[in-house]
């Protein structure tokens, strides 16, 4: 169906369904098909799933950390011998080991604020698209010498129009994961940054469901969401784009190579 067959098909559902939909749909893993029709997103401009595949195919071990489901990792058409993984939400990870362990992948259930499992300078790379957090001193420990760390993170006040539509305004908040800062932490625990670029990309909700459906999904969005008790908020959300306005916010991202 196209796009804006689909989002005619979607306004004109009452609010109570589109909302049913969206708390009944799956937001396992780490894919988006659900949005399709829905909601869409700008990707950055240098491709990151294009670059990582490259690296991967040019080493000879490689590390791909909070890998989700293994959507993104998964896309690449070759992996190096040694390819490890890791994932700390458990339905994350069930689903990335069922995703890549017929492709050799080593996959490792780990949990948040504890050391990777793995020697040093056990990988040539590491790898991660939007890490929790950065574990610097972590990353330059098990990266071999003149090995290479390779991530799109997300960057400051990524998608907050729509958290702070919820939430109010969070300026603290807002100036969290600066990737200027990232890149200051990571030179302190010994590396050196090679390559850093940012991004803003838009995005653009166009019914309700995929506003409550994306946050379900993005828990740490807004902490406390329900249905029940952002309704009002929700139900005029959904009047506005019933008239044809979709909300739009701004995703925030960026790319960070460096060496240790």
């Amino acid at each position: 169906m196209p796009a804006d067959i689909a989002h005619a098909v979607f306004r004109m559902k009452p609010f109570d369904v589109l909302v049913a939909e969206a708390e009944d749909a799956d937001v396992s893993g780490w894919g988006f098909d659900w949005l399709a029709g829905r909601a869409t997103e700008e990707r950055p401009p240098w491709g990151y799933a294009e670059l990582l595949a490259q690296r991967l195919a040019a080493v000879q071990s490689a590390l791909d950390l909070d890998t989700g489901g293994g959507e993104v990792l998964a896309q690449a058409p070759r992996f190096p011998p040694l390819m490890c993984a890791t994932e700390a939400w458990p339905p994350n990870a069930r689903l990335a080991r069922e995703r890549l362990a017929a492709r050799g992948v080593h996959m490792v259930e780990t949990s948040a604020d504890s050391p990777l499992p793995f020697a040093d300078a056990s990988f040539e790379l590491v790898t991660a698209r939007h890490p929790v957090r950065p574990d610097w001193q972590q990353i330059h420990r098990v990266l071999r010498p003149g090995g290479c760390y390779f991530a799109q993170h997300v960057g400051p006040a990524s998608a907050f129009e729509l958290i702070e539509y919820f939430l109010g305004p969070l300026p603290r908040e807002r100036r969290q994961r600066d990737p200027q800062a990232e890149a200051a932490d990571a030179r302190a625990a010994g590396l050196t940054i090679t390559d850093l670029r940012t991004a803003r990309c838009r995005m653009v909700f166009h019914d309700v469901g995929a506003v409550v459906w994306i946050l379900r999904k993005c828990v740490w969005w807004v902490p406390d969401f329900s249905v029940q008790k952002y309704r009002r908020q929700l139900l005029a959300l959904d009047g506005q784009m019933r008239k044809g306005t979709p909300f739009i916010a701004q995703a925030s991202r960026h790319l960070v190579e460096a060496r240790r």
